[in-house]
């Protein structure tokens, strides 16, 4: 139970980091005389540290395991979250969360591979979306703790909690228990590691289930840039309201991990990931339309996001457990690989976000109608069936 919490923190991270702040964006850009566009740069700028640090942390934990790197990382994330606790300017603000991030991915990508180490197959799936439910915690709470920080403190003390919040992890750490244990790292040179990157992308497998999640988190990432605007500014809810909808998302996160984590066993990964995709094609297209023609309001915007964002249960967890399964003896490394492709695709979403903000929820809607058909796509052609499935071992011969 310990191990699950530890696991289920860590692997929060990447929720916690961003969805704190999130009720605080339109005040800091007041205080720093920053436009939403640029203020939307700091998801942006923290999901290309996220992106690009994995390629690092993965090979590194699959040589010298798995506890020394999410340390490293836990403290690059401290000093990242103070320095944006005390920026100036929303550039400073820019750069310090991308220090932020690179720390903080490290956490994220090692307790996937943490859950491969322990468990495999259908079993390895059905606790990934355990973890998931536990980890969704996070974000459920997060941005109603930053409206609460935010009505009682000014935006700079989000950061500091962050910084509690790392110094706090970073302690616990040492219950965790190494789940790699010396005969099981590679011993290959790190840089060795780095260019194995290549044969992992020509493994089929792991290229499918990557690129589908990938376009999943794209619109993911379009939704957590673009509503702080398309509710508090556009559709005038106050910042605690907004914290509530956000909320209801996350519970239907909760819900479909849950409920694939009971399926998984009985109808297999991959069926109900191409399910979750079918879902998420048809949401974002209804939202495309409601935000397009005005339909519904606000109303035509929550419900179809909130079951876009649901589906994140069928997907992600079956995803990456697919591709771990494909190469488990580097699952560091596929898990950094899969990580860098989900979160570079939430680059390009929250980026489109703000490049083609017009004060409006259209861009937000169809960027994520883009992803989510580009997901349910992805399903269909890029993931094999069974029968046809590619080992790493096959793929690195």
């Amino acid at each position: 139970m310990r191990t699950l919490l530890i696991l289920s923190t860590l692997m929060a991270f990447a929720s916690i980091s961003t969805d704190l702040y999130l009720p605080a964006l339109p005040a800091m850009a007041d205080a720093l005389h920053a436009d939403p566009g640029t203020l939307q740069l700091t998801i942006s700028g923290y999901l290309i540290g996220f992106s690009l640090g994995q390629l690092l942390w993965g090979p590194v934990s699959d040589r010298h395991g798995r506890r020394l790197p999410v340390a490293i990382g836990l403290v690059l994330f401290i000093f990242g979250s103070a320095g944006c606790a005390i920026s100036q300017d929303a550039h400073t603000l820019i750069g310090w969360r991308v220090l932020q991030a690179v720390g903080a991915c490290a956490s994220v990508v090692i307790s996937r591979a943490m859950v491969r180490d322990l468990y495999s197959g259908a079993r390895a799936a059905q606790m990934m979306s355990t973890l998931m439910t536990v980890m969704a915690i996070a974000p459920l709470i997060g941005p109603s703790v930053g409206s609460l920080i935010l009505h009682v403190a000014s935006w700079r003390a989000i950061f500091w909690v962050l910084v509690v919040v790392g110094i706090a992890t970073l302690a616990g750490l040492y219950c965790l228990p190494e789940t790699l244990p010396r005969e099981r790292r590679i011993r290959a040179p790190l840089g060795n590691s780095l260019a194995g990157y290549a044969s992992l992308l020509r493994n089929r497998s792991v290229l499918g289930y990557s690129v589908s999640v990938g376009f999943f988190y794209g619109g993911i990432f379009a939704y957590v840039a673009g509503t702080p605007f398309a509710y508090i500014t556009y559709h005038h809810v106050s910042p605690q309201h907004y914290g509530v909808l956000f909320a209801a998302g996350i519970v239907g996160i909760m819900i479909t991990n849950q409920v694939n984590a009971r399926l998984v066993l009985r109808f297999g990964g991959d069926r109900l990931m191409r399910f979750g995709a079918i879902v998420a094609g048809l949401m974002g297209a209804l939202l495309a339309f409601d935000a397009g023609s005005g339909w519904g309001g606000l109303t035509g915007l929550v419900l179809p996001l909130f079951l876009f964002v649901s589906t994140n249960g069928f997907i992600n967890a079956n995803a990456i457990t697919g591709a771990l399964g494909a190469c488990p003896e580097r699952a560091g490394a596929v898990s950094a690989l899969i990580g860098s492709i989900q979160y570079g695709a939430g680059i390009a979403g929250s980026a489109l976000i703000g490049f083609f903000a017009d004060g409006t929820p259209r861009p937000m809607a169809y960027v994520i109608a883009l992803m989510g058909i580009g997901c349910w796509l992805s399903t269909r052609l890029l993931v094999p069936r069974e029968s046809v499935r590619q080992t790493c071992a096959n793929t690195i011969a």
